[in-house]
């Protein structure tokens, strides 16, 4: 008796157990509260750490390759960080500066990223400016490339990635938040084309048919909002900026245009009303393009990019150069928070037609895995279904979680099972 109720015990724990499991993976995620009057923040990698960018190369704290890391930069500030990189991979370093809403900002107002071995030698840079006078979210990087037939940057060590800030007296003093990624990029197995092809399409395709659909754009490149080929809707605020991602693969081409649609507030004319921008996969700038509005519909569109391949980056034009990888590229658009004064701080109605033209080309051959910089069977279906980065990232780690907790559920059943076993054969003897 006291034997088999010591076994009745352990095994009621046990069966307990699988019941909390279940009830651990059956939890909803918690809803986001609702914004009020006031703009929504900037969304940030909601796994950055902090880490404070030095005064001087030989302090520099160091990135790790897929980490995402927290700072803020002063005006006219400059600092380093470190990445100590091998000699077969390609490494990208990327920053984003959050500038606050409606700051004032002056035209070339920015940012330079660059990285730098340990002689001093610039391996990559970019820079990042506002195109109109008001504060926005900015995203530049910096690169080395491994080329076997360079001799500058090639030598596995220590680098330096170096942030420096360019204002004008006149501008807003306020510190920048950064959003920083390192990235790394496998080499190729075998070398491909290394010339641009001269001629390429680029004839800008009908619009997308079938009439727009709601899609409220995130928060930040974290929570963008995903997108596939169509006519997106969505409500967008001065002084806000939207960011959606649509996945492209190699061989293909994006195109883009927005429009912001009327409005019975008004008919003052507003210069660069709305800015559209793109950034690649590694969040390195692309393109971007501005209008103006005077309540009427004003359509904007992105230039004709060339179809994804890896030989674009041998182009010294950014807008070419960036599509040099398969992936996510974003979306943003930034409405001028000027128009508050004459249409009133209510939102308006924005309209992306995104087009992907082209059928899918197999990628460059890459020497291990590609990681971001591939567009997967789980990407197009977060396109179709318009998941934000952040809950397909959530997705992700619950279904992780769900195989683990299939796991242990499973061996506890088991377990309950030959308890229950031992005990019927007792209770028979």
């Amino acid at each position: 008796m006291k034997t088999q109720a010591g076994i009745g015990r352990r095994a009621g724990a046990l069966i307990a157990a699988v019941a909390a499991v279940g009830a651990v993976t059956a939890l909803p995620g918690q809803a986001r509260a609702a914004a009020g009057g006031e703009l929504p923040p900037y969304t940030f990698d909601t796994t950055a750490q902090p880490v404070k960018g030095a005064a001087s190369s030989s302090d520099a704290a160091p990135l790790k390759t897929g980490q995402t890391y927290r700072d803020t930069l002063k005006k006219d500030g400059k600092v380093y960080y470190r990445v100590d990189l091998d000699d077969k991979q390609n490494s990208y370093v990327s920053v984003v500066a959050v500038p606050k809403p409606g700051g004032k900002a002056e035209y070339g107002d920015g940012f330079k990223v660059s990285m730098q071995d340990g002689s001093g030698t610039e391996c990559g840079y970019q820079q990042a400016s506002f195109s109109a006078e008001y504060a926005r979210p900015l995203a530049a990087y910096a690169r080395r490339l491994v080329n076997p037939d360079s001799s500058s940057c090639q030598k596995a060590g220590a680098f330096y990635v170096l942030v420096e800030r360019n204002s004008k007296a006149t501008s807003a003093p306020d510190d920048w938040e950064l959003e920083i990624r390192h990235l790394s990029e496998p080499g190729v197995k075998k070398a491909g084309p290394t010339e641009l092809p001269e001629a390429w399409p680029s004839a800008t395709p009908a619009p997308p048919t079938g009439g727009p659909q709601k899609r409220q754009g995130g928060a930040g490149f974290h929570d963008a909002v995903s997108l596939k080929q169509g006519e997106w809707r969505s409500d967008i605020r001065p002084g806000q900026t939207l960011f959606f991602r649509v996945p492209v693969d190699w061989g293909q081409q994006l195109f883009a245009t927005a429009e912001l649609g009327s409005s019975t507030a008004g008919d003052e004319y507003i210069g660069q009303a709305l800015v559209l921008s793109l950034d690649n996969p590694a969040l390195g700038h692309v393109d971007e393009n501005s209008g103006s509005y005077d309540g009427k519909p004003a359509t904007l569109a992105l230039d004709p990019l060339r179809p994804v391949a890896h030989e674009n980056r041998t182009s010294y034009n950014d807008a070419t150069s960036g599509m040099r990888f398969a992936g996510w590229y974003y979306l943003s658009a930034t409405l001028n928070p000027a128009v508050a004064k004459e249409y009133g701080d209510g939102s308006l109605p924005l309209t992306l037609r995104v087009n992907v033209t082209g059928t899918a080309q197999p990628g460059p051959g890459y020497d291990g895995d590609p990681g971001p910089f591939a567009v997967t069977a789980d990407d197009r279906e977060a396109a179709a279904s318009g998941a934000s980065g952040a809950r397909a990232a959530e997705r992700g780690d619950s279904m992780r979680v769900v195989a683990v907790a299939g796991i242990g559920t499973g061996s506890v059943l088991l377990l309950g099972l030959g308890a229950w076993t031992l005990l019927a054969r007792r209770r028979a003897a």
